[in-house]
């Protein structure tokens, strides 16, 4: 029996995780869920799950959930999350609250030696630098959840880095594959909204439309495989059936497929070193589409080559780079700032920082704030 904490229990990484326990209660318990805002869903888990620990941002709402609920002790804030994430009785702690927020509980738990199902792409992005020489002297573990990662690291299983030629990540290039400059200028956010296999937060599914959340993945994927960017690919694949490809110094290429179904990542998350036999769907190859590959444009795009761009400068230019886009995608999600102007706030505000060496987490932090205060004069200056 392994129990679980889950940052991030009310999204859709969250629901998922604690579908896999329900469809497998011999092998999974829940020992703490934190969440965002949404309280009553929080509320419902804690009635279903009876965890020892939950968590909500908001005080108040984490006041009026501790008094309907019993036997749980109930948080609130960025204490309470990392409360969550280091909980003494998990086993696994799986990392998927949305952005930088997750960043802190996520270092802490590792800190404290926990097993990490990391969904939380952010926290590498900002901070690999310093997360990856500690899980190398045995302080803590990290099994990655998102799907390509997964993927990579199931291809990659027993084999040195030395024979690695390049990994392949591949992307569905979003709903916005096909269309012009033009038109993606005058993108709206429903449209944004409507990704074409995943069903994602609004936060990630804008970045999967702008193709930022595959630069996010291009800068998970160095610390996670210890590859250098020139050895880093992506390719456009719509169908999402092939979720990255490991080519091999050889000329022999692995790659690993699967439904469009993140519970397929979560559960080799959290069984692995172990496989266990799936209650879920497999992939039914002889009726797969036909499957295409393509490369990304990048002057449409311009997200991922920024995202390549901060991976090569490297120290804090990769938490600037997430600060200004998170910035950007709120101020776009509210109506206030276009499409297309979501890079140009994420290359100004890289333009005007100056990365400074991840010496430590604070200093992570404070090039995040700054990072965040630049970006909204931008997003001021470019809305007027």
């Amino acid at each position: 029996m392994k129990k679980i904490a889950i940052l991030g229990s009310t999204g859709s990484i969250g629901r998922s995780a604690l579908e896999l326990i329900d469809l497998h209660p011999e092998l999974f318990e829940v020992a703490a869920l934190a969440a965002g805002s949404n309280d009553r869903l929080l509320y419902e888990q804690c009635l279903k799950y009876k965890p020892g620990i939950a968590s909500l941002n908001n005080p108040d709402s984490a006041a009026r959930l501790s008094s309907l609920v019993s036997g749980t002790t109930v948080l609130s804030g960025i204490e309470g999350m990392t409360e969550v994430s280091c909980c003494p009785d998990a086993d696994i702690v799986i990392s998927a609250i949305s952005g930088a927020p997750g960043l802190i509980p996520t270092y802490r738990a590792l800190t404290e030696g926990k097993q990490i199902a990391l969904a939380n792409k952010e926290a590498l992005v900002m901070a690999g630098e310093l997360i990856m020489p500690m899980l190398q002297t045995g302080r803590g573990s990290l099994i990655p959840v998102d799907s390509e990662h997964s993927a990579l690291h199931q291809c990659l299983c027993g084999a040195s880095s030395k024979e690695v030629q390049k990994i392949i990540l591949t992307a569905s290039g979003g709903p916005f594959l096909n269309y012009s400059a033009d038109e993606l200028r005058h993108v709206s956010v429903k449209q944004a909204l409507q990704h074409p296999t995943w069903r994602m937060g609004p936060k990630i599914t804008v970045d999967s439309a702008t193709l930022m959340n595959k630069g996010l993945e291009v800068v998970e994927a160095h610390h996670l495989f210890q590859i250098e960017a020139d050895y880093i690919d992506v390719i456009i694949h719509p169908q999402s059936i092939v979720h990255s490809i490991v080519e091999f110094l050889d000329g022999t290429m692995l790659a690993q497929m699967g439904i469009t179904d993140m519970k397929i990542p979560l559960l080799y998350a959290m069984t692995y070193p172990e496989r266990i036999r799936s209650k879920l769907p497999g992939l039914d190859i002889a009726g797969l589409p036909k499957i295409e590959f393509k490369a990304p444009d990048m002057e449409r795009f311009p997200c991922l080559k920024l995202a390549y761009q901060a991976l090569r400068e490297g120290g804090t230019c990769p938490a600037v780079m997430n600060a200004a886009n998170e910035m950007a995608v709120a101020a776009f999600l509210a109506g206030s700032l276009g499409f297309t102007d979501i890079p140009r706030v994420i290359e100004r505000t890289m333009d005007k920082v100056r990365p400074e060496k991840t010496a430590s987490l604070e200093t992570v932090i404070n090039a995040d704030k700054s990072a965040r205060k630049l970006a909204s004069d931008k997003i001021a200056d470019i809305t007027g």
